[in-house]
């Protein structure tokens, strides 16, 4: 178990230096790029690139500190595993595939650590053998080689410049870039999740919980933002409305099916997957900076909910029901305390790390002038974020039912050490960052009322949430069987597990297996396999029949063939 102390604390000096590396790198605008020559094929290079400049730096830093936390409190949650060491290589891999392909402007070397994260990712989500990890694993490596294709394809497309370097092709205004747009776009919403690929999300929470907020946090769903953020200059050019809409639905769709959620892990995916779409949007609208540093805030809280919310299902026997607890507080009040700045970081709390991204999110669209509807969805999104949140905490703290009985597990010094960084960086991350990564500060104009929109939302949806289930406003609103329908179309993120899943083999592996009697077994093995045996046995019995006791037949196409073979 010493190496998970040792790659601990070493990623923590190496997360450390290279964070505080970035903001240097910023403030005197530096960038390293090293470039290594294999060999030249006709006009294209094959080479290896690094590129280091503070996004970059940055970003590695953050991976590298959220990952050294993680690990250090693996080195608890995985203690009575049986193969400790096996998890602990896959996750350390797992980082380096996201480490490379951070520091990658290069199309190829991106693929490998692209690669690198979905195939790993998988190894992860299947560590609990079993039918349900099976089965989440396989629909996680199934989505995102759709978006490794993707990338194969712009590969080839962008050996139109003879380079795989995006960085010196981006300001070109050429007509074919709109094809690599799509694919890239394409990419990042297989990996980032968004509608129709939104499924895989909830169903890679069968793996372990430290490994859930890794990929929830920094490494595998924030690569594909990541990618359309090094490739934002493409946007410009092109009208990406309905990609914004695609975006802005994600949003929306994953907060209405957080508000209808009772499972503790599911509720934090599907809030993961709402971050996922306020980023997209912000960088969809036109504003990069400010979807890498949500990005960045989001990261460390998210982190920190996943940890939490972690060690409150070990106490609970393993229990992911939220309708099961309450007045957890007393119990581990520790852990209850990270838990809480969280998630008030998540929903936009004042001052905390999450509302100086979010506020200033909100603020951006309202001076951009985008129409009304894009602006009434987003603003309803940041109300279901706030919704869901309220609605975890009061599951959670408040009250007790005393159906659930908690074990003897309790919080130890390692995860609370581990935890303890987290919730400072979920405390001051996002006004040191603010402070730092913006160049010249963002003049907001707003007149009083919608600079007052956000913190009225907030307040008005933590209201709502309270009415709603104390009440049980929503137990039956719309009549019995209309009803239930409605709520589990909303809590069903709007059947899209359905239909990647169940409508893939519900019916269809019935038709494959009739399919397969009679193509393999029945007349398609007559026809195709046995093809070419049949048709020389075919044309020997009717050059049989042809030469059969006929001299002159046979005579004439010997003359025939020789004449053919002479001449």
């Amino acid at each position: 178990m010493k190496f998970y102390s040792i790659w601990s604390f070493m990623y923590l000096f190496f997360g450390v230096f290279l964070f505080f590396s970035g903001l240097f790198f910023f403030n005197i605008d530096k960038v390293i790029f090293c470039d290594w020559e294999f060999f030249s094929l006709g006009s294209c290079s094959f080479v290896m690139t690094l590129l280091f400049d503070w996004m970059s730096l940055l970003f590695m830093g953050s991976v590298l500190l959220i990952s050294s936390m993680v690990i250090y409190y693996s080195y608890s949650y995985m203690s009575s595993d049986l193969n400790v060491l096996r998890f602990l290589y896959l996750v350390l891999l797992f980082v380096f595939s996201m480490m490379f392909m951070i520091i990658s402007p290069n199309l190829v070397s991106i693929l490998i650590g692209w690669d690198g994260l979905g195939l790993v990712s998988y190894c992860l989500v299947i560590y609990f053998q079993n039918w349900k990890s099976y089965n989440a694993g396989m629909i996680t490596i199934l989505t995102n080689r759709v978006g490794d294709i993707a990338i194969l394809f712009s590969i080839a497309w962008f050996l139109n410049n003879g380079s795989w370097h995006f960085l010196y092709y981006l300001f070109l205004d050429l007509s074919w870039f709109s094809i690599l747009m799509l694919l890239l776009v394409l990419a990042a919403f297989t990996k980032s999740a968004q509608i129709p690929f939104s499924s895989w999300l909830p169903a890679a929470m069968a793996a372990p919980t430290p490994v859930s907020a890794l990929v929830h946090s920094s490494t595998l769903v924030t690569a594909g933002v990541y990618l359309l953020i090094r490739f934002n200059v493409l946007f410009k050019f092109y009208n990406t409305s309905l990609l914004l809409f695609i975006s802005i639905m994600t949003m929306f769709m994953s907060g209405l099916g957080a508000s209808f959620e009772y499972d503790l892990s599911k509720i934090i995916a599907l809030s993961t997957l709402s971050q996922l779409g306020l980023m997209m949007s912000i960088l969809f609208i036109g504003s990069f900076e400010i979807s890498f540093f949500h990005l960045l805030t989001h990261a460390f809280f998210k982190a920190l909910l996943f940890l939490c919310a972690g060690l409150i299902i070990h106490c609970m026997n393993d229990t992911q029901d939220i309708r099961f607890m309450g007045a957890l507080i007393s119990h581990f009040p520790y852990t209850l305390m990270g838990f809480c700045v969280a998630n008030m970081s998540l929903c936009g709390f004042p001052f905390l790390s999450g509302f100086y991204s979010k506020d200033l999110s909100v603020e951006y669209l309202q001076m951009i002038n985008f129409n009304s509807f894009i602006y009434l969805i987003f603003v309803i999104s940041m109300a279901l974020t706030v919704f869901y949140t309220m609605r975890l905490l009061y599951y959670v703290l408040y009250g007790y039912l005393g159906v659930s009985s908690l074990c003897l597990y309790e919080e130890d010094f390692i995860m609370l050490s581990s935890m303890l960084f987290l919730i400072l960086m979920g405390l001051f991350a996002g006004v040191l960052l603010s402070w730092f990564i913006f160049s010249t500060p963002i003049f907001i104009f707003l007149p009083f009322f919608p600079k007052l929109i956000p913190l009225i939302i907030i307040l008005f949806s933590g209201v709502l949430m309270y009415l709603i289930n104390e009440f049980y406003l929503l137990d039956n609103p719309f009549g019995l069987s209309f009803g239930n329908l409605l709520l589990y179309f909303f809590g069903n993120m709007w059947f899209l597990p359905t239909f990647s899943t169940y409508m893939i083999y519900y019916k269809g592996f019935n038709f494959t297996l009739l399919y397969e009697d009679v193509i393999s077994m029945g007349w398609g093995e007559y026809l195709f396999s046995c093809c070419l045996g049949m048709y020389s046995i075919y044309l020997s019995k009717l050059n049989l029949i042809l030469q059969n006791n006929s001299l002159k037949l046979f005579f004439s196409g010997f003359i025939l063939f020789s004449f053919l073979v002479y001449v």
